[in-house]
C-alpha cells in the first residue's frame, strides 16, 4: 500500500494523542512534552518538542525531528508508542549528535534524529496505569474531532498554539489561544474562527509548521 499525505496527518494527530498527558507527566530526564509539531509536508515526519515543564524561552527547549518511516518497511509508518519510546531514550542521559543533525527551528534547537541509532524506552508502570485508566474512560476511536489536533506547542505564560486541520483538508492552521480565555466558547467556535481571514496574522510568522497563523488570544 502506498502511504499518502493523509496518512501522514492522521498519523501525526493520533501521537498528538498519545503524547498529550506527557505535559504533566516527567520524562526520564526530568524535562516535559512541550509541544508536538506537524513536520512541514510532505515530510513523513513528527517533531516533538521537550524542555523544562515552566520555560517560556525558545533556547531552553529541544526539538527532535523524527521520521516516521522506517528504513525496514517504508510503507508502515511509526505508531505513538514507537515515538514515544524514542522520545523517552532521547531524555535519558547525555545526548552527543554530529553537527550535520542540528539545526534551529523558531529559536529553538532541532535534531535530526535517526531512529535506527536509538534504543526505545518501554513505558513505566505509571504509563500503563495511565493507558488502563484512558482506555476504560476514553476508548480509542478512529473517529477524530473537527477541527483535528495535529499538534500544539506551549510558548509560555498563558500562551499555546494550536496546530488543527478542518473537514478534509490537510493543510494546518495555526491559532494562538490563551488557555486562561473563555475556553468553552473559544472549542465550540474554533472551527468558523480559523475560517475567519481577519484574524488571520499578516506578514511572516516564522512557523514553517503551518500554512497560516489565526490569533485568538484575546478573542
Amino acid at each position: 500500500m502506498t502511504l499518502t499525505y493523509d496518512d501522514i496527518a492522521e498519523q501525526q494527530a493520533d501521537i498528538v494523542r498519545l503524547l498529550l498527558h506527557h505535559i504533566h507527566t516527567p520524562l526520564p530526564d526530568g524535562w516535559f512534552i512541550r509541544g508536538v509539531l506537524p513536520s512541514p509536508p510532505p515530510a513523513a515526519e513528527v517533531r516533538v518538542v521537550t524542555g523544562p515543564q515552566r520555560t517560556s524561552v525558545p533556547n531552553d527547549l529541544m526539538v527532535w525531528e523524527i521520521p516516521l518511516r522506517t528504513i525496514d518497511a517504508p510503507e508502515e509508518l511509526l505508531g505513538p508508542n514507537d515515538v514515544l519510546g524514542i522520545v523517552r531514550a532521547l531524555n535519558t542521559g547525555t545526548q552527543i549528535f554530529s553537527s550535520s543533525r542540528v539545526d534551529t527551528v523558531m529559536g529553538m534547537t532541532l535534531i535530526h534524529v535517526n531512529p535506527e541509532q536509538v534504543a526505545p524506552v518501554g513505558p513505566g508502570e505509571c504509563d500503563n496505569a495511565f493507558t488502563i485508566l484512558r482506555t476504560l474512560t476514553y476508548p480509542w476511536t478512529e473517529e477524530q474531532p473537527d477541527p483535528r489536533l495535529r499538534g500544539f506547542l506551549l510558548q509560555g505564560p498563558d500562551r499555546m498554539r494550536l496546530y488543527v486541520d478542518h473537514e478534509e483538508d490537510t493543510e494546518v492552521v495555526g491559532a494562538d489561544v490563551r488557555p486562561s480565555g473563555a475556553l468553552t466558547a473559544l472549542l465550540a467556535a474554533l472551527s468558523s474562527l480559523i475560517e475567519e481571514r481577519e484574524r488571520m496574522v499578516r506578514g511572516e510568522i516564522d512557523d514553517p509548521h503551518c500554512s497560516r497563523l489565526i490569533d485568538l488570544v484575546d478573542w
